[in-house]
């Protein structure tokens, strides 16, 4: 197949799946996809036989979702406007509304309807202050517990998402004490919490008992359904983008230009100023790994090789799911990396390609 592509292997996703459905059996929580980390729905098929449904965090991912990945759905948006509401109580098993403004201003509209609410209890293990959800003046959730528990009869339901890439069983099991101290007399009243994603449980060396015992407990204290809404938990190191090299140069240094995009096709990346990976990342010969966009900036990384790259060289960088696919954009023209599945037995199948006509009707 031409590249850049996206390979998405199910071999490597489905040990994540396999731990996600260890974790539902074992502590009776039940696991919802993030759409905002993952939304490539060509495998929610295979997703799904793992995994509960879906949440979101806009009505075209509420959307998605109820159409695309059996099981429920909920809906959460920062805010929503006054004609997407109708919609996402449509196609939404929950709405979880980010503020008391938005429940009070749809409390006619969703009557009837299983309702949540963020909370924002203050805390979180985010290292970007870009991403944090307790950062100074956040908008992301109610955080005053005497607020949040005068519209308790109003809700069945609370939503905290406050872990980011937390691999610490330690660090979780304190933040959700504090949760429980902070806004137990609530939790009492509610029939459901989500905790929302961003807890590493499928990474290696992870103590998943530790943490089923610690769901089924909380569950057990308050009477509550538990939700998890695993995001790169679920597909962490499961997709590549494949690349070709186009071009060598040096200045400096060894360039080799590829025919991506950081800024088009890791975005993620730039954002957080991270490096890509490449594997095994060994070698004796250097090279600095460039996209083939006009920002100066557009650079992949530097890794090792074993031999000198040349213009049609293959590169694989790794763990390209999260994140990534669904912040892919048209920047610079750059033709949009197609999706390819590598099935359980080996073979690959291009699901997707895009051409100037996708280039094109993206814009007017």
């Amino acid at each position: 197949m031409q590249t850049p592509y996206y390979l998405i292997d199910k071999s490597r996703l489905l040990p994540n799946l396999e731990k996600i459905a260890w974790l539902r059996e074992a502590s009776g929580a039940k696991a919802l996809l993030a759409l905002k980390c993952f939304a490539t729905w060509s495998v929610f098929d295979f997703m799904s036989e793992y995994m509960d449904g879906t949440t979101s965090s806009s009505l075209y991912e509420v959307k998605l979702g109820n159409e695309k990945f059996p099981g429920e759905t909920h809906a959460y948006s920062v805010a929503y406007a006054d004609h997407e509401i109708a919609e996402v109580l449509e196609h939404s098993d929950k709405v979880i509304f980010n503020s008391i403004g938005q429940l009070t201003r749809f409390a006619d509209a969703s009557q009837g309807h299983v309702r949540g609410l963020r909370v924002n209890p203050g805390v979180s293990t985010s290292s970007f202050d870009l991403a944090d959800p307790a950062r100074p003046f956040s908008r992301l959730g109610e955080s005053d517990p005497a607020r949040v528990a005068e519209v308790a009869d109003h809700i069945s339901g609370l939503m905290f998402h406050n872990n980011c890439e937390n691999d610490n069983f330690d660090r979780f099991e304190e933040m959700l004490t504090l949760i429980e101290t902070q806004f137990g007399a609530t939790l009492h009243k509610m029939d459901w919490i989500s905790l929302g994603g961003g807890i590493h449980f499928t990474g290696e060396g992870y103590p998943l008992e530790k943490l089923a015992a610690r769901l089924r407990s909380f569950a057990k204290s308050f009477g509550v359904q538990v939700y998890l809404e695993p995001g790169e938990a679920a597909i962490t190191g499961a997709a590549t983008l494949e690349v070709t090299v186009l071009d060598t140069m040096h200045n400096g240094k060894n360039l080799a230009v590829v025919d991506s995009s950081i800024e088009a096709h890791m975005l993620d990346l730039l954002i957080y100023r991270e490096p890509a990976k490449v594997s095994p990342d060994t070698g004796a010969h250097e090279w600095m790994i460039c996209g083939k966009s006009c920002l100066a900036g557009d650079i992949f990384g530097e890794f090792r090789f074993d031999a000198p790259l040349k213009p049609g060289d293959r590169i694989s960088f790794q763990d390209a799911a999260g994140y990534t696919m669904v912040k892919k954009n048209w920047f610079n023209g750059v033709k949009m990396p197609g999706i390819a599945v590598r099935e359980l037995d080996g073979t690959i199948r291009l699901v997707r390609d895009f051409d100037y006509d996708d280039f094109a009707s993206a814009l007017s």
